[in-house]
């Protein structure tokens, strides 16, 4: 990224944008909003505390593209503060997911594994694909490498919550699930380190100091 060229609160001029990274998003945007929707119905009837915690995920992943989007066609500056907008929500997913996770352990019951498995599986469909969609762009600015890295980590997501199901049903505990909740969170803390990381080397790079500066 260029540094800015005036102390006025300018941006650098936004670079052309590829129109298949435009309708990947698009179809991302769409394929998440429907998933929320299922993981939401499929987490309550399973009681799957990592079902709900991954449609929040969805959820989440929704706003983001929607975000990524809107930014696609503004300077370098707003590409750079939407992927810092993103890794801090991810961050407070993380957060929540913990803290979801701690309730159930002490209020929980037992999910349904069946249930579980079957939602998990089509999520990693659904993700995979958009993860496929989007592989070309993982090693772009920073709005571009947020997006990959929500895709690849909701694909392993789902892998984790097809083995805990079949833990809790080899088990009969709540535990696998409680486990794959944490390790969810600790997944989405990871990925919201690593984009302000490249987001603030973007931002020294543009000659600012901070997100609002």
């Amino acid at each position: 990224m260029s540094a800015c060229g005036c102390s006025g609160g300018c941006s650098s001029a936004p670079a052309p944008i590829d129109p298949r990274f435009r309708r990947a998003l698009g179809v991302a945007l769409i394929i998440n909003a429907l998933m929320c929707g299922v993981e939401i119905v499929g987490g309550l009837a399973a009681n799957s505390v990592s079902l709900l915690a991954d449609a929040v995920d969805f959820a989440g992943d929704a706003a983001n593209y929607a975000l990524s989007l809107a930014v696609l066609s503004l300077g370098a500056l707003w590409r750079t503060r939407a992927a810092g907008i993103k890794a801090l929500s991810m961050g407070a997913y993380g957060v929540f997911v913990l803290g979801k996770a701690g309730w159930a352990a002490l209020h929980g019951s037992l999910p349904e594994p069946y249930t579980m498995g079957g939602v998990a599986l089509l999520a990693l469909l659904a993700n995979l694909s958009v993860a496929v969609m989007l592989y070309a762009f993982r090693s772009g600015d920073a709005n571009m490498r947020s997006v990959w890295l929500c895709s690849r980590n909701d694909a392993i997501v789902n892998v984790i919550i097809g083995i805990a199901a079949l833990g809790v049903f080899q088990s009969g505990s709540r535990w696998p699930d409680l486990v794959v909740a944490g390790a969810i969170a600790g997944l989405a803390l990871s990925g919201a380190f690593s984009i302000l990381r490249q987001v603030r080397s973007e931002l020294e790079a543009q000659g600012r100091p901070s997100l609002l500066g």
